[in-house]
Formats: structure tokens, sequence, C-alpha cells
């Protein structure tokens, strides 16, 4: 089977959607956000396809579009719609998969459902990114203790934003996990920009280790 691999992050806006647009590219990969809240402005499926460089064949659509830029629960609520766990199985394709969650990983899709939920029957290895800021060990270590409470399988993290050696040291040492990388914030952000960080600063293959590839 192709490699499945889930990307979430330790809060909403670290920028794991951009980091997501880099995996996918790297792995020439197809792109899945099963739910979609908020339609206004360019939605992550849209940012993928405009940063990856990958045509839109892979990008696949989500299971759910809802309007309101909200907690998935509270936008479906808005919009009339209840979202099925069922709905949400993995689709099958004949290359990698990556997987974007939405926020962090206790974000509701229902009244009884969060993300992390799913990603447990998905059973498919997360790439967990998280900021390099302040508070970001703290955030790091609760989300690492959530997927491992839920067997969910741990590649490793993916930090994003300005090096700091000591937190990102400690939380790979305490969360006993892997550093995959560090994303740069980028002055530029641009498809080659982008692709040029990710190949500088990662290495592809580290994703498919344990994934199912």
């Amino acid at each position: 089977m192709s490699a499945r691999i889930v990307v979430t992050g330790t809060d909403t806006g670290i920028g794991k959607t951009i980091f997501a647009a880099a995996l996918a590219g790297a792995l020439d990969a197809f792109y899945w956000k099963p739910v979609q809240a908020g339609l206004d402005e360019e939605t992550d499926r849209e940012t993928v396809m405009r940063l990856s460089g990958l045509p839109e064949q892979r990008m696949l659509r989500e299971a759910y579009r809802l309007k309101t830029p909200a907690s998935p629960h509270l936008a479906a609520k808005i919009d009339g719609v209840t979202i099925d766990p069922h709905m949400l199985a993995l689709p099958d394709v004949d290359r990698p998969l990556v997987i974007e969650g939405a926020g962090g990983l206790m974000v509701p899709l229902a009244e009884n459902l969060t993300y992390i939920n799913v990603m447990a029957q998905w059973a498919a290895p997360v790439a967990l990114c998280a900021r390099t800021t302040l508070g970001t060990i703290n955030h790091s270590l609760l989300s690492i203790e959530a997927l491992r409470a839920r067997n969910v399988p741990l590649l490793g993290v993916a930090f994003i934003g300005d090096e700091n050696v000591e937190s990102e040291r400690i939380i790979c040492q305490l969360g006993q996990t892997r550093h995959l990388g560090r994303l740069p914030l980028l002055a530029s952000l641009t498809g080659e920009n982008l692709r040029a960080a990710f190949a500088q600063h990662f290495n592809a293959d580290d994703f498919l280790k344990g994934s199912g590839q």
C-alpha cells in the first residue's frame, strides 16, 4: 500500500497547510483535507495546489466543505450538516497520500467526535507540526502524549519558524520522537521557494519510513 501520512499541528495557524504543500510536492503525492471550514478566502486545498507544484487531479475533494471559518463542529452546526466519521475513510490512491487535519488534535468535528478519534481509526502515521516560539514545548509534549495514549503512530515533529535549538531538542528528547526538520519562515512564499526550503531542511524519505511504503 502507498504511504499515508497525516499532517497535524499543535495549534491552529502555525503553518500546517504550507508544510503539507511542501511535503505533498516532495513526495509527488495526492493531498486530501477531509473537512474544510471556511470558503470565503483561499481554501487549504487551493493553497496546496498553488504551492505544491502538483496538478489539480492530485488535490482530492473535501468530504465536507463548510462555509463558516470556525471549529468544524460549529461550522457544521451552522450549515445544518452532521459530520459522519464513515465519510472520512481514507481514499484509495496509487501514490503517497498527505492528509491534513484541522487545527489541533482535539478539535471537535461533532458533539462526540474529535479529530484525534478519527486519526486513531485511520492508524496512519502522523507528522506533528509545531511552532518554535514560546509555548511550543508544552503544546508539543501534550500533543505527543495524546497521540501515544491512542496508539496513533508518530513519525516525528516538523518545526516551523525561526531556529530554537533548545526547544526543538527538549521536545524531541522528552517526547522520545524524531526531529524531522524545521521549515523556516520565508520572506517570499512561492512554490519554488517552498520546495527549495523543504529540500534543504528535510529528507523526504524520513516521511516514508513506517508510513506504509
